[in-house]
């Protein structure tokens, strides 16, 4: 019997990009096209494989153009590169990427950290790389960090998320992501806030980004489904987090998510072929497994499908 999360979202896996992004070491390019290639055929809808951020301030991201040169056409109209400038979209284009996610902070304070300019200047530039964009026949989403909190600012207010998805200068992006930045989010915020950001802008999918600093990123993820969320994002084993927001961990887990959703494509033996790519990645980068689910596929309980070793 499955008991599948009504209504239904896509799990967009985001390890490439924000998982890998504080670590310590850069995996090479040929392990990260394996491990894109794993997760698209295990059935994962979506990925987020890499960013145009400078690699000398995000060294795991340095061989984003690589990865890229590397995938099919096919593979990449399933694939996400985060933007935050007119120009990172134009030379992420030239190397063959179809899909961006053009990224600011709601906050001044952090996008100031993250990005070296104020909110303004970033909503001021949007329509330059929407119009590259769509030139390219690709697609471009608004991403909206520190839509909850902010390290340096503390709480957001949620007038501010909408006036920037309410903003003409923003309007030409297919999608919404809205992001827990720092994962201090609680499931009645998240409602509250994609209900509003949907009922504002429904012919827009919306994504929810969730991290699990403080254990709610898989219930702040159905809250956020339930809402009006069509995607949410996850990384292998929670791994990640931001280098520019101190207090920020892990995202939600990939596995956690996928077993609380159960998307028709993820049975047990989906599950433990990621089970293994987690265990695998992290291994290579000396990086802790934050996933319940994939401590309970490790677990003794035999009588249950999703246990991997049954005797």
């Amino acid at each position: 019997m499955t008991y599948a999360f009504e209504p239904r979202a896509t799990l967009r896996d985001v390890t490439l990009r924000d998982g890998l992004q504080l670590t310590g070491k850069v995996l090479p390019t040929d392990r990260k096209v394996e491990i894109a290639r794993t997760l698209l055929s295990a059935g994962v809808a979506e990925l987020e494989i890499g960013s145009m951020a400078r690699p000398d301030l995000v060294p795991p991201m340095a061989n984003t153009l690589e990865l890229i040169a590397e995938l099919t056409p096919e593979e990449l109209e399933r694939c996400w590169i985060w933007v935050a400038t007119p120009r990172h979209v134009e030379r992420a284009l030239a190397a063959g990427a179809r899909n961006f996610q053009y990224c600011f902070s709601v906050s001044d304070a952090h996008n100031e950290a993250n990005i070296g300019r104020n909110t303004e200047a970033s909503v001021a530039a949007m329509p330059v790389a929407v119009q590259l964009a769509r030139d390219a026949d690709a697609r471009i989403q608004l991403c909206l960090a520190t839509s909850f909190t902010c390290p340096f600012e503390g709480q957001i207010d949620p007038q501010r998320v909408m006036d920037i998805v309410g903003d003409d200068r923003t309007d030409g992006a297919c999608d919404i992501v809205i992001a827990d930045t720092l994962g201090q989010a609680v499931p009645a915020q998240v409602s509250s806030l994609i209900g509003a950001v949907h009922a504002r802008n429904p012919e827009h999918r919306i994504v929810f980004h969730g991290h699990d600093t403080w254990g709610l990123g898989v219930a702040n993820s159905l809250a956020a489904i339930a809402a009006g969320a069509s995607v949410v994002d996850g990384s292998l084993g929670g791994l990640g987090g931001c280098p520019f927001a101190p207090g920020a961990s892990g995202n939600t887990s990939t596995e956690d998510l996928l077993f609380a959703t159960r998307p028709d494509w993820f049975t047990p033996d989906t599950l433990e072929s990621l089970v293994v790519l987690t265990e695998q990645t992290l291994t290579e980068l000396d990086e802790p497994n934050r996933s319940k689910a994939v401590q309970g596929a490790r677990s003794k309980a035999n009588a249950f499908e999703w246990v991997l070793e049954r005797g």
